[in-house]
């Protein structure tokens, strides 16, 4: 999962999803189903711009659902406030494999009551689609209902809908870390860490102490590729943090990295957990192996935040707080500083890479 694919469905659960209460949206055999109840978008809580997706699915003969990409969430017109992507072979004129009200997918054999694989691309004005690995779609927007982010929905509009193997990876992740050196970091004065790029590797060794980025970020997807060194150390990777002084050194949110659990249960970290929001929410399981390189993905959008860890997602949570500009003490929105922690003077860290996707796109409302 070094790439950055991250998977929006467990196998188990809806864990991740807004899921409407008016359709019985569940998980049955290992899918996502939804057979009752009125029609409906599952949508994820954060918007996406550029992104790969792939989605295996399963409509019942007569059904008609679809797959929602860069959606308004309450998307009335498919023709402006969406890409639906259809599944339904009797449509009168967009047939399984169109973006309805936008493209007419050609040549394309029926789908309905099997398993199928879509694969999406979405990049700028231009959409991609393959069915079961052929290529039925290649579009470029060219007119002014252009959209270039918004939410992933699943639909489920009449008949039985299924979907599973949800994985999705942003695209156009930029280096933080260039693999030579810490351009683009300063130390917060006063830390007692060493941060040393050695063998392509950024080492953060002692402590306590905080690396941080001179630019600052709001919102973003974030993929951290990193290793804890030794059993049961803490580190972690602040965010939207304050600048950081020797007397207030990590005013942020923090990312914690500690592969610690209770009882050898990963269902019980023994802190928060890695990718968990420090003091906040605690990772629901424990993925990463110390001594293991592991990737850990987070979406900070609004006052929303979700983290996976080697593709599992480990948390959802909402800032309900009031306003604060220190996230310490309240929920911040506005942007500031990452920055690495060295967390006392057994740390043992390396970092493989550190790369960020800038989302500038305003969270769903």
């Amino acid at each position: 999962m070094r790439d950055g694919w991250i998977s929006l469905f467990d196998g188990k659960s809806l864990f991740g999803w807004v899921v409407p209460p008016q359709t019985n949206w569940h998980v049955e055999d290992g899918a996502i189903v939804a057979d009752s109840g009125e029609k409906s978008l599952l949508l994820t809580p954060y918007v996406l711009g550029d992104f790969e997706l792939r989605c295996s699915f399963h409509l019942a003969a007569g059904g008609n659902s679809g797959l929602f990409l860069r959606t308004a969430p309450n998307a009335a017109n498919p023709a402006t406030d969406t890409y639906e992507l259809n599944i339904c072979d009797s449509h009168a004129t967009h047939k399984s494999g169109s973006l309805v009200g936008r493209h007419i997918a050609e040549n394309v054999p029926p789908v309905e009551g099997a398993w199928h694989d879509f694969r999406v691309f979405c990049e700028g004005p231009r959409i991609q689609v393959w069915l079961d690995e052929k290529q039925i779609v290649d579009f470029t927007d060219e007119t002014p209902n252009l959209r270039l982010s918004g939410q992933l929905g699943l639909q489920m509009n009449q008949g039985r809908a299924a979907y599973k193997n949800v994985y999705l990876r942003p695209l156009n992740f930029r280096k933080l870390f260039n693999g030579t050196d810490t351009t683009g970091w300063h130390p917060v004065p006063g830390s007692k860490s060493e941060f040393a790029v050695k063998e392509g590797l950024l080492h953060v060794a002692g402590g306590p102490g905080f690396l941080e980025t001179d630019e600052q970020f709001q919102d973003f997807a974030l993929k951290v590729t990193a290793r804890i060194n030794g059993d049961g150390l803490n580190g972690g990777v602040f965010f939207r943090a304050l600048p950081g002084t020797e007397a207030a050194p990590s005013h942020g949110y923090e990312m914690q990295l500690s592969n610690g659990t209770k009882n050898g249960d990963r269902t019980q970290p023994a802190d928060f957990g890695t990718g968990a929001i420090f003091r906040r929410t605690p990772a629901r399981y424990v993925v990463a192996d110390d001594r293991k390189m592991f990737t850990a993905v987070l979406i900070a959008q609004g006052d929303h935040f979700a983290s996976w860890v080697n593709g599992y997602q480990v948390v959802s949570w909402q800032d309900t707080r009031k306003d604060n500009e220190n996230p310490r003490e309240g929920r911040k929105v506005a942007a500031g500083h990452l920055s690495l922690q060295g967390h006392d003077p057994k740390t043992d860290l390396d970092f493989e890479s550190i790369e960020i996707h800038p989302l500038n796109v305003a969270a769903p409302k």
